[in-house]
C-alpha cells in the first residue's frame, strides 16, 4: 500500500466512522480513535461485501457500497459502546 492509499483509508475511515456514529441514536461513550478504527474496518469490510455482491464497481457514485459501510460502522460503534458500558 502506498502512502497516499494509507491516508485515503484514514480519511474514508473518519467519514464512515462519523456517519456510522450519527446513525446510532443517543450518546456513544467511545473515543475518536475508536470511531476512526471502526470506520476504517467498516470501509474495508463493506467494500469486500459490496464486491461479493457485484455492486462495488458501478457507474457513478457507489451508494449501495456506502450504505453497507455506514451500516457496518453503526453496528461497530453500537457494539463498542455497549462493550465499554459493561466493562
Amino acid at each position: 500500500m502506498e502512502i497516499s492509499g494509507f491516508f485515503m483509508a484514514i480519511v474514508v475511515g473518519v467519514i464512515i466512522g462519523v456517519l456510522g456514529r450519527l446513525v446510532v441514536p443517543g450518546r456513544q461513550n467511545i473515543g475518536v480513535l475508536l470511531t476512526i478504527g471502526v470506520g476504517i474496518v467498516a470501509a474495508l469490510v463493506g467494500t469486500f461485501i459490496a464486491a461479493a455482491f457485484g455492486v462495488a464497481d458501478t457507474r457513478g457514485f457507489d451508494w449501495i457500497e456506502l450504505i453497507i459501510q455506514v451500516g457496518l460502522a453503526a453496528v461497530g460503534v453500537a457494539a463498542l459502546d455497549r462493550a465499554k458500558a459493561r466493562g
